[in-house]
């Protein structure tokens, strides 16, 4: 036997020491040495030769560009090194794999012993930890995934060392017959660096030749590509990128014919799910890998044809059966299985660690968890998070039988909301989800006349809760409306959790939050925004207290948590600015004063910009996740849509009284429980303890006063009708600022009685408590008690049933419904497809007036003509109805136009008429847009890259999981 050392070198200078040591000191000494440095800028080349001694026949050292592959460079060494016999070996090496004394000796005895092997390799240990184990042979699994057989971090302790056939064995060590490796074309040079090991055992074992694993050879290996502790020309920054290459390209090369189609399928629907993991745990770079390594491959199916066809051309005969080589069907499903279970063991100790957190914020000198006994110390509600016996212990704990309670009364007081709801702002739903995501992705509407105003904001979120519903679009309203409340709830118990802590190292009592909480997921109700349909307002109230915790974030003293709450606050400002752009440009304006005042008082805190960023951050990615809406209302001069709220347009009847209780129609609850809470917040600011928060609560109210008072003095002039801004908004904020208030300011009350209690203080805390109790108490009593909405109230004017079914044939089937009368004045809409949908609404709001339709409009009430008629017929008017009561005078005319045949209508009261001229299918035809394709593109990257950041970090880096 004749053994060739062939080391590949590239800044290896670190490792080579030993390993040169390693080679030279074998117990059986190879024959000859052939080294190839792939240009190293360290002195791997110099550490070679003063190892190795002269060039001779015996060493042969070479250096070759910088970029030149693995594969390539053995085929460079094999080149400069003739063969010397038929019995000629080839043991490779790295140069951060060093070989025991006795590794070659063990490999050789091996292949004495089997004389059939073509290829063998040892055992590999991890250095510089010399016990744990890295591999002992390979295969690959049907994901592509590099299996080993080893448990992480595994220990050597014998427990493998038996001498097996394996599928494949890496080259760090591998020992191979050289007229087998030339035979079979070397290692495959589109495998520059990773996967080439895997994929040359395979095309060996294909070709009838074994491969064995000898665990009694051992080499220690660093290796240093692999962990990011070297870089190369080849590898650059994205190792991950050419592993997964690797691992995908050589499934597709060595598979069979037969499994090939769903092979190909398999891996890249796969890579597409691992992306999205990547994603859910913030690893972007790996995402990004992931998906440029299947496109890589995926993208380029000739180059896999070509490597199939090479591969089938150096076998001889039929493949060999290597089914029993390869890993277990089932294996790639036990590792999703523990990728789940280690995020969720992830997420529960990262909850166990804020709980702690938190819990020892509230007592300062607790000792931690871990090192007490679980006593009698834990209050009520860490009992409930921590202990067992759910049911013993939620009856026990009054916090958790009110809230669960109220939960249960609010969806009881909203069982309006239950099935297919309409009226006040809230118009029908349309038939599928499909039609929120065309309104969503068209830059065009074929409605009314046609326009190009967007479709509102909101439409997206809905889409995407519809299309998660199976497209049952009205589950998505009803869900809205039904749990806003109880969301709300949850949101303001966390925010004041958060304010408390804040304020008071104590945290305020448990009743306090209750309370706060409570009272503020009444709000939408209480103001009558529920009841009058308004989806928007609702929303908002509901998002509010999580994006006010979220912004909370902006002060925590750790780096990575700021960042992470501006693009959490991000998200939750671009969502509720879906529902009310208002909320995003109050935003702004909070940013604008805090930044302002933090110049003021702390010049230096601008300096950093991990201090200024996270706000600034929060509120500019808002225009960018909102631009398919937000750039084309600007350009087709719809800006009056900021300030408005989704859904059908009301009449604001918001007063000055109103704004202060907390009122937007008649619908609220009465107005003493909103001025109850006014006095209350006005008596926060005694206690001297919270007086600073208190005021600072009373400066964000009277901020949203001034902008709600400047606005209630500003006029729309939409094209259809003159209104006021909405300002709902300000309303929640005012109420939520309000309860905040309350909250710290009886806190302080509280704690100053634990220190000094007199009768009188007692007694007067006694009947403040009753009051206070009262507001959340008689809002959730008149909520349940007072059925009276416009859901219930208002229907929506139908056209005949035949005219709903003729109109969702197409667009130009459309219905012209006039209402009113010549005395009073006509006014008229066009009805297409199945009617004005919600996402609808706002967009025929903002849009400009058809002056020439108007005009034939007034001629056909009062002097039509059968040029008028085919007018209707070439705009898509198949029918014209006249709402009841139908006045006499235009009907008549009507009934005397010729084009205009006589039709059926629901009553005697209503008239209808067919347009009896051609109808035109291209009458609502619009231009696409190629630029509102790129906003949506930019869109949907700019939402995955704000959902990732603002996830927690549950993944740690490959640096950090091995060390």
């Amino acid at each position: 036997m004749t053994v060739t050392a062939l080391l590949v070198s590239h800044d290896g200078a670190r490792w080579l020491p030993a390993v040169l040591a390693g080679l030279t000191g074998q117990t059986l000494p190879v024959d000859r040495v052939v080294a190839v440095d792939t240009t190293s800028r360290d002195d791997s080349v110099a550490l070679v030769r003063a190892a190795l001694g002269e060039p001779s026949d015996r060493v042969v050292v070479d250096v070759v560009p910088g970029a030149t592959s693995y594969p390539a460079a053995v085929r460079h060494g094999l080149g400069l090194a003739p063969a010397v016999g038929d019995d000629e070996w080839i043991w490779l090496l790295h140069d951060d794999s060093n070989p025991e004394p006795t590794a070659l000796a063990e490999l050789l005895a091996a292949a004495r012993e089997h004389p059939e092997a073509a290829i063998l390799g040892p055992k590999l240990r991890e250095w510089p930890s010399l016990r744990r184990l890295l591999e002992v042979g390979l295969t690959i699994s049907g994901t592509g995934h590099r299996e080993t057989g080893l448990e992480r971090g595994e220990y050597d302790q014998g427990q493998h060392d038996t001498v097996r056939e394996v599928l494949a064995v890496n080259t760090a060590g591998m020992l191979v017959r050289r007229r087998v490796l030339e035979s079979l074309g070397g290692l495959d040079e589109e495998l520059p660096i990773f996967g080439n090991d895997i994929d040359f055992g395979w095309r060996a074992a294909l070709a009838g030749h074994r491969t064995l694993v000898v665990p009694q050879a051992v080499v220690f290996h660093a290796e240093a590509a692999h962990r990011g502790v070297r870089r190369t020309p080849i590898t650059g920054r994205h190792t991950h990128y050419q592993e997964r290459r690797a691992a995908i390209f050589t499934s597709l090369a060595n598979v069979s014919s037969r499994a090939l189609p769903w092979q190909y399928v398999r891996l890249f629907l796969g890579s597409l799910l691992r992306v999205l993991g990547y994603l859910g745990v913030r690893s972007v770079g790996e995402a990004l890998d992931e998906l440029a390594a299947v496109l890589s491959v995926h993208g380029r199916p000739g180059q896999v044809r070509a490597a199939r066809r090479e591969r089938a051309r150096r076998r001889d005969g039929e493949p060999a059966d290597v089914r029993h080589l390869l890993a277990p069907a089932w294996l790639p499903y036990r590792h999703g299985l523990d990728f789940v279970t280690d995020l969720a063991s992830a997420a529960t100790s990262q909850a166990a660690d804020v709980a702690e957190r938190r819990r020892l914020a509230r007592t300062p000198d607790a000792v931690p968890v871990q090192e007490q006994r679980r006593g009698a110390a834990e209050d009520d509600e860490e009992a409930y998070l921590t202990d067992t016996g759910l049911v013993a212990r939620f009856f026990t704990n009054p916090v958790a039988v009110v809230l669960v309670l109220f939960g249960v009364l609010a969806l009881v007081a909203a069982r309006e909301a239950f099935g297919s709801i309409t009226g006040g702002a809230l118009s029908p739903v349309p038939a599928a989800a499909g039609d929120w995501w065309r309104l969503h992705v068209s830059s065009w509407h074929p409605l009314g006349t046609g326009t190009d105003v967007p479709a509102p904001a909101y439409v997206l979120p809905f889409a995407v809760a519809a299309s998660a519903l199976l497209g049952q679009t009205g589950a998505v309203v009803s869900g809205l409306m039904l749990l806003a409340v109880p969301i709300a709830a949850w949101g303001a118990w966390r925010l004041l959790k958060v304010v408390g802590h804040l304020v008071d190292p104590l945290g305020l009592p448990r009743w306090l939050v209750v309370w706060g909480a409570l009272t503020y997921a009444l709000v939408p109700a209480t103001s009558g925004a529920w009841g009058e349909g308004r989806f928007g307002t609702v929303a908002v109230a509901s998002l509010l207290p999580w994006a006010a915790h979220a912004a909370l974030g902006f002060v925590d003293p750790d780096r990575d948590r700021r960042w992470r709450a501006a693009w959490r606050t991000a998200v939750l400002v671009a969502l509720g600015a879906a529902f009310v752009p208002g909320f995003w440009l109050f935003a702004l304006l909070a940013t604008a004063v805090v930044l302002g005042g933090a110049a003021i008082i702390s010049p230096r805190l601008l300096k950093e910009r991990d201090s200024w960023g996270p706000p600034v951050v929060a509120v500019a990615a808002t225009p960018v996740l909102l631009a398919p809406w937000l750039l084309p209302l600007l350009t087709t001069g719809s800006a009056s849509g900021l300030l408005l709220e989704a859904g059908r347009l009301t009449v604001d009847q918001v007063t000055f009284g109103g704004l202060l209780t907390g009122r937007l129609n008649e619908l609220g609850a009465p107005q003493w429980l909103g001025v109850v809470l006014g006095l209350l917040a006005f008596a926060a600011l005694i206690p001297r303890r919270t007086r600073v928060a208190v005021a600072i609560c009373w400066l964000v109210a009277l901020a949203a006063a001034l902008v709600s008072g400047v606005l209630s003095h500003v006029t729309l002039d939409l094209p259809a009708v003159t209104t006021r801004p909405s300002l709902g908004l300000f309303v929640v904020i005012l109420q939520g600022t309000s309860i905040v208030a309350v909250v710290l300011g009886a806190d302080a009350y509280l704690r100053r009685l634990d220190v000094h209690h007199p009768w009188w203080q007692r007694g007067l805390a006694t009947a403040l408590a009753v009051v206070a109790a009262a507001v959340p108490v008689g809002g959730l009593a008149w909520w349940l008690g007072t059925p009276d909405n416009a859901m219930a109230r208002d229907a929506e004017q139908t056209v005949p049933v035949y005219m709903e079914q003729s109109s969702l044939l197409g667009a130009e089937h459309g219905v012209l419904v006039l209402d009113g009368s010549v005395d009073d004045g006509i006014t008229y809409r066009i009805r297409r497809d199945d009617g004005t949908t919600l996402g609808e609404d706002e967009i025929l709001t903002l849009t400009d007036e058809d002056t020439e339709l108007t005009a034939e409009v007034k001629a056909l009430v009062s002097a039509p003509t059968p040029r008028v008629v085919a007018a209707l017929g070439a705009r898509g008017i198949e029918y014209v109805v006249l709402s009841s009561p139908a006045d006499g005078r235009v009907s008549s005319l009507l009934d005397a136009t010729a084009g205009l045949d006589q039709a059926s209508a629901e009553d005697r009261s209503t008239r209808a008429w067919h347009v009896d001229r051609p109808l035109d299918a291209s009458a609502l035809d619009g231009d696409g847009s190629w630029w509102r394709v790129l906003l949506l593109v930019v869109q949907g990257a700019a939402i995955i890259v704000a959902l990732v950041l603002a996830a927690p970090t549950v993944r740690q880096g490959r640096r950090g999981r091995d060390e």
